[in-house]
């Protein structure tokens, strides 16, 4: 009887604390807000972004500017994109889950790009996801840029 009770406790423990790691790491699907980290708008957020699943892929679009005028273009982005509306642009790409999770960040989504709205430039990136926080990782060629966006309740 007493190896069954063990049994069970133990059970249910590894239970509980998976159920908290899973609940922890949330989904990446939803609306996230961005926050600006350079320019006179540091620290105010730009934009939410509604980030979707499709086929096994993420991808983000924009869904509220708050800096800039709802029908504001995108003058810096490449040809295919030049002088389009921001609104519903699609700046997120094809980011899947890896299986990963990273202790602070939370799950990990890799294997995509995102675009920069400034300059037009496609960054790879990283996302981990953890509860209500994206933590985005974007890689130049020498440096990368981290900041976290905060889900949209």
């Amino acid at each position: 009887m007493k190896k069954i009770t063990a049994g069970v406790v133990i059970f249910l423990f590894a239970l509980v604390f998976f159920s908290v790691n899973v609940m922890a790491e949330g989904s990446v699907a939803g609306i996230w807000n961005t926050i600006a980290d350079h320019g006179p708008d540091r620290g105010k957020t730009e934009f939410y972004i509604e980030i979707f699943e499709k086929s096994g892929l993420y991808y983000g679009k924009i869904v509220k500017l708050l800096l800039k005028p709802k029908d504001a273009l995108c003058n810096q982005c490449p040809e295919n994109l030049k002088d389009k509306p921001l609104l519903g642009m699609i700046i997120l790409k094809d980011m899947k889950k890896t299986g990963k999770a990273d202790g602070d960040f939370g799950a990990e989504y890799a294997g995509g790009t995102i675009m920069d709205p400034e300059n037009g430039k496609s960054y790879k990136c990283k996302l981990w996801v953890k509860g209500d926080v994206i933590t985005e990782r974007t890689y130049g060629r020498l440096f990368y840029r981290t900041r976290n966006w905060h889900r949209v309740k």
